[in-house]
């Protein structure tokens, strides 16, 4: 009977891949190690740009803190900063992760305010020596454009049911009291970033107050202060992962996997995002609380 020559080249190279895998795994016996651990890989997981969603990183980081393959795990951040609320959000889901795994921060050009927050979560943090950090400090924008109205003929009115529900509105003046009580929020949350930096990096309240005014550092400086561990770029803060983590070799990286979609989710996705940085930009982000370098 003849053979069909689709199904015999498939079992052929069926064939080679099991002799193959024997073989290799074979050797790795041989040299005292088990092939199929994976468990000498640091992963990687980039955060970059201003942060407006944390949900995302946190979806990155479970998927690490729940994987054997992956031993320890770096945080490449370079960022400005952004939301108060998913900066704090990736910072509780950092302090997780260390229950399980050892985790170092490697600062890229910019990693300061929100970014900064982030960082504080680790076990080390390792930074360039022109790395920007620091801007230690919350903000909140507040836009008015009564006398652009005024000028277009336009004129606005409001009902509303407390004297505060309209706080912030940009086509009048804020009072005195309104910006008394905005300044109270902002200073509490400065007051819970200050904190969390303070027990964080063993450094008394008193001395991070001198440093949270908003200022920005160098790596260099940064180390000087005490707000960061090491000096060095992303191999260094890899290698030291490795060794916090007991690696004996020179540990592999591996990146998040990412998601797929579809052409036109992808394009969507794209349009709204550029779409999205734009009004950000004219609109300096008018609400919302903000660990975010100006």
């Amino acid at each position: 009977m003849r053979k069909h020559p689709v199904i015999y080249g498939i079992c052929l190279l069926t064939l080679i891949g099991l002799v193959f895998f024997a073989t290799i795994y074979g050797l790795g016996l041989f040299q005292g190690k088990n092939p199929l651990d994976i468990g000498e890989k640091v992963g990687v997981i980039p955060i970059e740009g201003i942060i407006g969603d944390s949900r995302d990183i946190i979806d990155q980081i479970n998927e690490f803190a729940q994987s054997d393959g992956i031993r320890a795990v770096v945080l490449r951040i370079d960022t400005p900063g952004g939301g108060v609320a998913p900066s704090q959000e990736i910072y509780q889901a950092v302090q997780e992760l260390r229950k399980k795994k050892k985790v170092v921060v490697s600062m890229g050009s910019i990693a300061a305010s929100g970014g900064y927050l982030i960082a504080v979560a680790a076990d080390r943090i390792v930074a360039n020596p022109g790395t920007i950090t620091g801007s230690i400090s919350a903000v909140m924008h507040h836009a008015n454009v009564e006398e652009l109205l005024k000028k277009v003929g336009i004129r606005s009115s409001v009902v509303k049911s407390g004297k505060f529900k309209d706080i912030g509105s940009p086509v009048r003046e804020m009072t005195e009291e309104e910006r008394s009580l905005i300044q109270g929020i902002v200073d509490d949350i400065y007051d819970q970033f200050v904190k969390t930096i303070s027990e964080n990096r063993k450094i008394p309240f008193p001395k991070i107050v001198e440093l949270a005014d908003g200022r920005i550092f160098t790596g260099r400086q940064a180390k000087q202060l005490g707000l960061i561990d090491e000096l060095g770029g992303l191999q260094e803060a890899v290698l030291l992962a490795g060794r916090l983590s007991g690696m004996k070799e020179k540990p592999e990286t591996v990146y998040p996997l990412k998601k797929k979609m579809s052409l036109w989710r992808y394009l969507l996705e794209n349009i709204t995002s550029a779409v999205s940085e734009e009004l950000r930009k004219n609109s300096a982000d008018m609400w919302g609380a903000q660990y975010l370098l100006q």
